[in-house]
């Protein structure tokens, strides 16, 4: 039987059905149009201003900043494009380059003795740690990273070796339903670790700092170890309010550390924006970076 009610129903019905496979349709395009920026040789190919944009996040931002803020922490690492195409062989695998994940650990006692550089990245439950090192190792068919919308999804300390020549270490995120021996199991880690190399302490860029990160930044400059901070998920926060999340963030480098890298790195792992610049970084700081001068 005909009814107006029905019909509408039937209507709104219809509606929602295409919008969903609109939004799908949209989301596949998307991610298929950003996925193949994970390649240097693809971005480098880009008109100029959306290769800068895609490769220097930071720098691109400057022309949005007042001229009184201080710019000189925005360029210390100024890589040549050349150097940044170089750094990608080191995460990209080959016949005698394999890249894979290599083992977990709950202990340092369980840890494996690795002689290479290495580096790790730490950050506040949910900061995108795993879908960073994912991006990072785009280049590697069938690694597995596992990504979680749940917080705190890694609970061990992940080993993933490229190569001969660095070993990337995920540790446990802290905060929300972080694994109940974290500082335990993350403070013997960092502070008994001699291949250590750089630790990587991810920020939200989408929320700014938090009171659990500065407790993370105050662990790095109690133990005296070298750090940098970077500053995830730059493609969700409106401008201003990104650019507001990284003064402050500035401002806590300059005012309140000594060990901190003066220079954030902002990067998405959704559109590869800044990811190219933290592979050529970590192929530098691991001295890989160097065989490019030889």
């Amino acid at each position: 039987m005909f009814t107006l009610k029905g019909s509408l129903l039937c209507v709104e019905r219809v509606f929602k059905a295409n919008l969903a496979q609109e939004r799908m349709i949209s989301f596949c395009l998307m991610h298929r149009n950003t996925h193949r920026f994970n390649t240097f040789q693809t971005v480098s190919k880009l008109p100029q201003k959306r290769l800068n944009s895609i490769t220097f996040p930071l720098i691109d931002m400057e022309r949005y900043l007042d001229s009184n803020v201080s710019k000189t922490n925005f360029r210390i690492f100024d890589p040549r494009f050349d150097d940044i195409s170089f750094a990608e062989q080191f995460f990209t695998p080959s016949s005698n380059h394999f890249i894979h994940y290599y083992t977990s650990a709950v202990r340092m006692e369980h840890a494996p003795s690795v002689a290479k550089p290495e580096v790790c990245f730490i950050g506040r439950s949910n900061v995108g740690k795993s879908s960073l090192i994912k991006a990072l190792f785009s280049l590697v068919p069938g690694l597995e990273v596992r990504v979680s919308k749940n917080p705190g999804h890694t609970k061990k300390i992940n080993f993933f070796k490229a190569g001969k020549t660095f070993t990337l270490v995920d540790l446990p995120g802290y905060g929300y339903k972080a694994p109940t021996d974290f500082v335990e199991m993350v403070e013997d880690y960092l502070k008994t670790r001699h291949n250590l190399k750089r630790t990587f302490l991810l920020l939200d860029g989408s929320i700014g700092i938090q009171k659990a990160d500065q407790i993370a930044i105050d662990m790095c400059e109690e133990f005296g170890i070298p750090y940098v901070l970077v500053v995830t998920k730059i493609d969700r926060p409106q401008r201003g309010n990104l650019l507001k999340n990284i003064l402050d963030i500035q401002q806590i480098i300059e005012k309140q550390t000594k060990g901190c890298f003066p220079q954030p790195f902002l990067v998405s792992s959704l559109n590869y924006s800044g990811i190219h610049l933290l592979r050529c970084f970590i192929a530098h700081v691991t001295g890989n970076l160097q065989k490019n001068k030889a």
